[in-house]
């Protein structure tokens, strides 16, 4: 199977699947990090290692990472867990995002927004950029907006956001108001820094830099005040309870350090071959490919395209018969058959936002992957149109 899938998930890297069997196969490696004998704080070891690793790929302090169970949970922790703890020491605790975020961001906004906070969407264009203008705007209309929350990069389209600027234009506006960045999609893919973009909140995930899935981390400024969303006991200073996923964790450090030392090296490879993408699909589909997104600022590694009269879904059913996998949208909503939702967003009506595919390449694809897609897709497209968008699989 050919993977041009890589924003829902990325194969674990050889070097972290080594390092986790490594730990599995040391029979002192299976300690509780809160326990204080020999195992416990042969853990602790490990779990703090893993932590400097992922603070140092993202140009944080140690102190200032939490693990969690994942992007998700990191979300929400930040957007729920802050603008719930502002709302308890009494200060403005409304959140501001966009309508393009991940749908952890826009859920953990709608569940404040029942619970009475203020929460105000900004709007994109049709390429997806977001006026940052808009932002400062809000921040001056709505004085009870506590917190910022807009991704690096876009996990359907690939764009890529400058948030330093962003917290620029939030700082020279209402200094007091914390800004949150959801990074999962632009780690590895563009240089990721914490304390040089001066963010307060920042959302990883290790299954999109090729480490194991169900583990993430919320990096955040330790004066930060988190309400935590799980109940539990005092792990990761209280910040998020339960036991720690030590086995996740220590690979979720060999990938961050990974992802952290070689990104512009993967960068280059996976500008490469979206280049090559985007000339392919141009030469074979003249007049009848359209391409979304921001042509100039994005992660390297994704072509988001519209098909017109075709049904993506059936496109990608297609190419998945021929051994090529695509997406349609965000792997988090899979088997729902709603269009996108960021493309609705965009300004597209419901036929158009059903025609597209995502194309999202990773380290580990090369040009006859490309090329293999480029041959098998003219023949697919053909046959769906004709079929009509409730076509069966070809």
């Amino acid at each position: 199977m050919i993977n041009l899938d890589h924003n829902a998930t990325t194969p674990l890297d050889p070097r972290v699947r080594t390092a986790m069997v490594d730990h599995l196969a040391r029979s002192d490696h299976f300690g509780n990090a809160s326990s204080v004998h020999r195992s416990g704080r042969e853990a602790r070891r490990i779990l703090e290692s893993a932590r400097r690793k992922v603070a140092a790929a993202v140009g944080a302090e140690a102190l200032g990472v939490t693990f969690t169970a994942g992007g998700s949970e990191a979300d929400t922790l930040a957007i729920v867990g802050v603008c719930t703890a502002l709302r308890a020491a009494g200060r403005p605790c409304g959140v501001l995002t966009s309508r393009l975020e991940h749908a952890a961001v826009t859920a953990s906004a709608r569940r404040l927004e029942c619970a009475g906070h203020r929460v105000v969407f900004v709007e994109a264009d049709r390429a997806g950029r977001i006026e940052f203008a808009a932002v400062v705007c809000a921040l001056e209309r709505y004085g009870d907006i506590g917190l910022v929350s807009l991704a690096s990069a876009n996990h359907e389209l690939g764009n890529a956001y400058d948030i330093q600027d962003l917290v620029g234009r939030v700082r020279a506006t209402r200094h007091e108001v914390w800004v949150h960045t959801d990074a999962v999609q632009a780690f590895g893919k563009v240089e990721l820094n914490f304390a040089g973009w001066d963010v307060d909140l920042m959302s990883l995930s290790a299954h999109k830099i090729g480490g194991p899935s169900g583990v993430g981390a919320l990096i955040h400024r330790r004066e930060v005040d988190l309400t935590p969303q799980v109940c539990g006991g005092g792990q990761e200073r209280g910040r998020r309870p339960g036991t720690e996923n030590l086995l996740g964790i220590h690979g979720f450090g060999v990938a961050a350090e990974l992802a952290g030392t070689q990104w512009h090296a993967r960068r280059a490879h996976m500008d490469l071959l979206r280049d090559r993408l985007r000339v392919g699909l141009a030469d074979r589909f003249p007049d009848q490919v359209v391409f979304v997104g921001d042509p100039e600022a994005h992660v390297g590694n994704t072509v988001c395209a519209m098909f017109p009269g075709c049904s993506g879904e059936m496109l990608m059913i297609n190419l998945d018969l021929s051994g090529i996998a695509v997406s349609t949208g965000s792997a988090c909503t899979v088997g729902r058959v709603e269009p996108s939702s960021t493309m609705l967003a965009m300004g597209y009506d419901e036929t158009a936002a059903r025609a597209v595919l995502r194309f999202s390449v990773g380290v580990g694809n090369c040009v006859e992957d490309i090329d293999r897609l480029l041959e098998a897709l003219p023949g697919i497209v053909r046959r769906v149109r004709e079929a009509g968008s409730e076509g069966r699989p070809a």
